[in-house]
């Protein structure tokens, strides 16, 4: 019985001189493994042009329906991506969605993979649906202008992407079922006005 004793001791004092392994969560991040799938992230070109063509193949191969894609035709002078077509609306109800990566696979321009980052937590539903603003990765052409037009792009660099006729205020024509539309505010009276 002494002998149980002792080595419940000298177990207590190793785990007490031994380091915490409790991280600092917002502050400290633990390294994420190469091949983890987080939040979808949709890709640029060198250039700026969006990698994404429309062709909504991500959203065949989704097994649960959480991708809906709206394509339009492209505009030769104002080229969005380098195809016929780009996703003027592109969701992804993060709700639904299980990570199985079936999109990144089915993508034949790897526009869309699966990014490092694992905190997707909100208390508002309407928050949990990424759009193509949400997902779409920055361009470092936006913000180094020496005359105000993104190369390439023959735009204003202010200007974001254009969204055309089927951006996410412009109502819910062609929503795929269990995405809700976003409504904009149709007065100026607070009870108008959706919960952010």
């Amino acid at each position: 019985m002494f002998r149980e004793l002792l080595g419940g001791l000298r177990a207590t004092a190793r785990a007490m001189a031994s380091r915490p392994i409790t991280i600092q969560y917002p502050e400290e991040q633990r390294p994420v493994p190469p091949r983890a799938r987080g939040r979808h992230i949709l890709h640029r070109y060198d250039n700026g042009l969006e990698k994404c063509i429309g062709c909504e193949l991500c959203a065949g191969a989704c097994p649960v329906g959480c991708i809906y894609v709206q394509a339009a035709a492209n505009d030769p002078a104002h080229p969005v991506s380098p195809g016929e077509r780009y996703a003027v609306r592109y969701e992804i109800n993060l709700m639904r969605c299980i990570y199985c990566g079936y999109c990144t696979e089915a993508c034949p321009t790897e526009a869309i993979t699966m990014g490092p980052r694992l905190d997707l937590v909100d208390y508002k539903r309407e928050r949990l649906i990424a759009t193509k603003d949400d997902l779409l990765e920055a361009w470092s052409g936006f913000t180094t202008m020496s005359q105000g037009v993104a190369p390439g792009l023959g735009r204003p660099a202010s200007q974001p992407t254009p969204m055309g006729a089927g951006s996410p205020h412009s109502g819910p024509a062609g929503r795929a079922p269990g995405l809700r539309p976003v409504i904009p505010a149709a007065s100026g009276d607070p009870a108008d006005t959706p919960p952010a």
